[in-house]
C-alpha cells in the first residue's frame, strides 16, 4: 500500500511538473541560459522594490513602470521583494556590459547586473514571465543568466520622408526596449525633408519640405532622454552629399550646379548631390555638424553616403575640373572617377565629426581602400558589404536582410545572421562585426502605418541579434512566441494591431467589415519597392488608407494556412495511418477554404461600391477561385483520388492568375495552394 501511494504521489508530483513546464512563459529574445524551479511567486501580494543604497533614477523608474504593468500602482509596505543590485549608473560612453542575472524564488526576485543597463534588460525579461491561471497571476521559478550575443542592436525609423511625431517615436522605444534593441537610428533627412531644427540655418527645416514639419531641439533632447530612460542609444542621420534636395531648396549655394530646386514631392532617388568641391561647402557642414553633434551625446554619428551615382557631379564643368586637377580618375587616367571624389568628401566629413568627438558611419557605397579604417559601415546592399568592408579592418554593421519595408516575413529576417556559421571572416575580422539593425523607410508608412510595419516582425530581428546561434534555429517556435509577445506590445501603446482594423472600419463604413477583414488578413502588400512601378504615382501629399496599407505586412492566417497545408502534404496518403493523422488538420483547411469560397459574394458589393476599394475586387474573385481550387483537392485527398492532367493545368491556370497583384497587394495563400495541390 505505501509502494502504491509512494508511486501515486510521484505521477501526481510528475503531472504537476508538466503542467508547470506547459505554463512556463515564452520569452523573446530567449537568455543566454534558463533553468526553470517547480515552485512559483503568487502576485496577490504585489511586489516591494529594493534598489541600490544611490539608484540611478532611471532604473528607479523603469522598475516601478513594469510593477505599475505587473500588478497596479500601489506599493506594499512589505511582502515579497524585487531586490535590485547592480555597479555602474547610466549610459555607458561606448557599447558596454548589458549581461545580468534574474532569479525568481517563491519568496521573491532578485537582480543582479554589473550596469544599469544589464538592470533594464532583465527588467524587460521579468515583464514576460507573468501567468495568469484561474485568475491568480504567478511567476514562475527560474534562474536567468542572459547577455547579448551583439552588443549593436538597432532599429532605423525614418522620419523624414513621412514625418513621426514625438508620440510615435516614443511608443516604438518602449517596444524596442521590450525585445532589447538598444539603438534607434534616427534617419532625419533625406530629399523630402529636413526634419530637425536648426537654429544657424532655420531654412532647412522651414523651406525643405512640402509639409514644414520637423522636430525642435527641446523635442529632440526629450526624446534622446526618453529612449535613455530604457536603456536605448540615439544615433542620428544626416544623409550626406546626395539624398540632399531638401538642403539645396533652403540653401542653394550648396548645390552642385545652377539648377533651381523645389520642395522633392517623390519618392524616387533625385540624384542630387552637394558641392565637396567648395570650401564654403565645408564651413557650412563645420557650422552645422556642431549645433546637431551637441544634440546628440552618443559617440556615433551617422553621415549617409548612399545612392550617390555621380551624375550631378559628372555634369558639372567646374566639378569635372576638380576631379581631373586632382587626379580623381579611373585607371584610362582620363574617365573621372565619382567615387574618389566621395571619399575625398567622407575624409572632410569624418575629420568634422571627429573634432566634436564622433565616430562616423556610413552606407556601404562610401567603402574604399582609401577610407579611414576608424569608419563604421553598414551593409545594406549585401552581405559582400559587411565582409569587404570588416577584411579592410572597419567596424561593420548588417542591415541587408532586415528592411522591414521590404514586407518580407520575420523568418526571412530571422534566418538572416551577421555571422553565420559559414562565415569567410577570421575570428580577427568576426569582432568588427558590431551588430545589426532593423531598418524601417518610410516611403509606404507614415504615422498610422508605420507601427503595422515595424511590429511584431522587428522582435525576430531582435532576437536574432540578442540570443545565441545555436538556440535560435526553430522557426515555428519563434513565431508561436512572436504570436504571444503581440499582445503584450499592445500594452505598451504600440498600434500594430489597433491601426488596420481602424481603417478596415473606416473602409466599411456602416456596412459589416467581416468580409473586408476576410479579404485583407490574407493579402499583403507587394514586395520591395514595387509599389513605385505599378501606375500609382505617389507623392508626399499621397493618403495611406488604401487596403494594401490596412494588410499586414506578413499574414499571419496565410501563415497558418501553409502550415497546415505542410503538414497535410507530409503525410503519404500510402500510409496506413494517413487519413487518421490528417482528419483534423483537412477539416481545419476546409473550414477556411470554405470561408473564402463564400466571402467573396459578401464583400463584391461593398467593393462596387466604394471607389478606394473598387481596385481590389479582382483579389476577392481570386480569393474565391484559390478556395475552390483546395476543396477540390481536399476531396481528392479524402477519397484517395489523384488529380488528372486536366485538373492539374487548370488549377495550375487559376494559381497563376491568383498570383497577380491589384491594388499594390497580392494574396498570400497561393504559394501554400500550390504545394497542396502539387504543382
Amino acid at each position: 500500500m505505501m509502494r502504491f501511494w509512494s508511486c501515486l504521489g510521484a505521477l501526481l508530483a510528475l503531472f504537476s511538473h508538466i503542467s508547470r513546464a506547459q505554463s512556463r512563459p515564452s520569452l523573446l529574445p530567449l537568455p543566454a541560459e534558463m533553468h526553470w524551479g517547480q515552485g512559483r511567486l503568487n502576485l496577490r501580494t504585489p511586489l516591494k522594490l529594493q534598489l541600490n543604497t544611490s539608484p540611478d533614477p532611471a532604473v528607479a523608474a523603469a522598475a516601478r513602470r513594469m510593477l505599475a504593468r505587473l500588478q497596479g500602482p500601489a506599493e506594499p509596505a512589505k511582502g515579497p521583494v524585487l531586490q535590485i543590485r547592480y555597479g555602474r549608473t547610466g549610459l555607458p560612453e561606448k557599447l558596454d556590459e548589458e549581461r545580468y542575472s534574474l532569479r525568481v524564488t517563491p519568496v521573491g526576485v532578485s537582480i543582479d547586473a554589473p550596469t544599469s543597463l544589464g538592470v533594464l534588460r532583465a527588467l524587460a525579461t521579468l515583464e514576460q514571465l507573468p501567468i495568469t491561471e484561474k485568475k491568480q497571476r504567478y511567476l514562475p521559478e527560474v534562474d536567468i543568466q542572459d547577455q547579448p550575443r551583439f552588443a549593436w542592436r538597432g532599429l532605423l525609423i525614418d522620419a523624414a520622408r513621412h514625418f513621426m511625431p514625438v508620440a510615435v517615436i516614443k511608443r516604438n522605444l518602449d517596444g524596442m526596449a521590450a525585445v532589447k534593441l538598444n539603438v534607434l537610428h534616427w534617419h532625419l533627412t533625406d530629399d523630402q525633408g529636413f526634419r530637425i531644427e536648426s537654429k544657424v540655418f532655420p531654412r532647412l527645416q522651414t523651406m525643405g519640405s512640402t509639409d514644414g514639419l520637423y522636430y525642435t531641439q527641446a523635442e529632440v533632447r526629450e526624446v534622446v532622454a526618453y529612449a535613455a530612460a530604457r536603456g536605448i542609444r540615439v544615433v542620428p542621420e544626416l544623409d550626406m552629399p546626395s539624398h540632399t534636395t531638401s538642403w539645396i531648396v533652403a540653401y542653394p549655394r550648396l548645390a552642385s550646379n545652377d539648377s533651381v530646386y523645389a520642395p522633392y514631392q517623390k519618392w524616387r532617388t533625385t540624384n542630387v548631390a552637394i558641392d565637396p568641391t567648395r570650401e564654403t561647402t565645408y564651413t557650412f557642414l563645420d557650422s552645422l555638424l556642431t549645433e546637431m553633434t551637441g544634440l546628440f551625446p552618443d559617440p556615433y554619428f551617422h553621415a549617409g553616403g548612399d545612392e550617390n551615382d555621380g551624375r550631378n557631379w559628372r555634369r558639372t564643368p567646374h566639378i569635372v575640373a576638380y576631379m581631373k586637377a586632382n587626379k580623381m580618375v579611373k585607371d584610362d587616367g582620363k574617365t573621372v572617377d565619382k567615387h574618389q571624389l566621395q571619399t575625398y568628401f567622407n575624409r572632410r566629413v569624418l575629420a568634422l565629426l571627429q573634432q566634436r568627438g564622433k565616430t562616423m558611419i556610413g552606407w556601404d557605397e562610401i567603402l574604399g581602400p582609401d577610407l579611414p579604417k576608424e569608419v563604421v559601415i553598414q551593409s545594406w546592399r549585401g552581405k559582400k558589404g559587411l565582409s569587404d568592408a570588416a577584411r579592410l579592418g572597419h567596424p561593420v554593421l548588417l542591415s541587408n536582410g532586415y528592411y522591414l519595408d521590404l514586407n518580407y516575413s520575420a523568418a526571412s529576417s530571422y534566418l538572416t545572421d551577421p555571422l553565420p556559421a559559414d562565415t569567410p571572416l577570421t575570428p580577427a575580422e568576426q569582432r568588427l562585426v558590431l551588430g545589426g539593425e532593423a531598418a524601417m523607410w518610410a516611403e509606404f508608412a507614415d504615422s498610422t502605418v508605420l507601427d503595422s510595419r515595424i511590429w511584431p516582425r522587428a522582435a525576430a530581428v531582435a532576437e536574432r541579434l540578442w540570443s545565441a546561434q545555436a538556440a535560435t534555429q526553430d522557426v515555428a517556435d519563434m513565431y508561436r512566441r512572436l504570436n504571444l509577445l503581440s499582445p503584450q506590445l499592445e500594452t505598451l501603446g504600440l498600434r500594430h494591431r489597433r491601426a488596420p482594423e481602424l481603417l478596415l472600419r473606416q473602409m466599411a463604413g456602416t456596412t459589416s467589415m467581416l468580409p473586408l477583414r476576410t479579404l485583407a488578413e490574407v493579402i499583403e502588400p507587394v514586395k520591395e519597392y514595387k509599389r513605385h512601378f505599378q501606375g500609382y504615382d505617389y507623392t508626399t501629399a499621397s493618403v495611406l488608407n488604401r487596403l494594401a496599407d490596412a494588410a499586414p505586412a506578413e499574414s499571419e492566417v496565410a501563415r497558418q494556412f501553409a502550415v497546415l497545408v505542410d503538414s497535410v502534404v507530409a503525410f503519404k496518403p500510402t500510409s496506413p495511418n494517413w487519413l487518421p493523422a490528417s482528419l483534423r488538420q483537412l477539416a481545419r483547411l476546409q473550414t477556411q477554404a470554405v470561408r473564402w469560397q463564400a466571402n467573396d459574394i459578401l464583400l463584391q458589393p461593398l467593393l462596387a461600391t466604394n471607389p478606394s476599394l473598387t481596385e481590389y475586387g479582382p483579389l476577392s474573385t481570386r480569393l474565391a477561385a484559390v478556395a475552390t481550387v483546395v476543396l477540390e483537392r481536399l476531396t481528392q485527398l479524402q477519397t484517395g483520388q489523384s488529380p488528372s492532367l486536366a485538373w492539374l493545368a487548370a488549377t495550375r491556370a487559376t494559381l497563376d492568375a491568383a498570383q497577380a497583384p491589384a491594388g499594390q497587394a497580392e494574396l498570400a495563400v497561393v504559394k501554400a495552394a500550390r504545394k497542396l495541390a502539387g504543382l
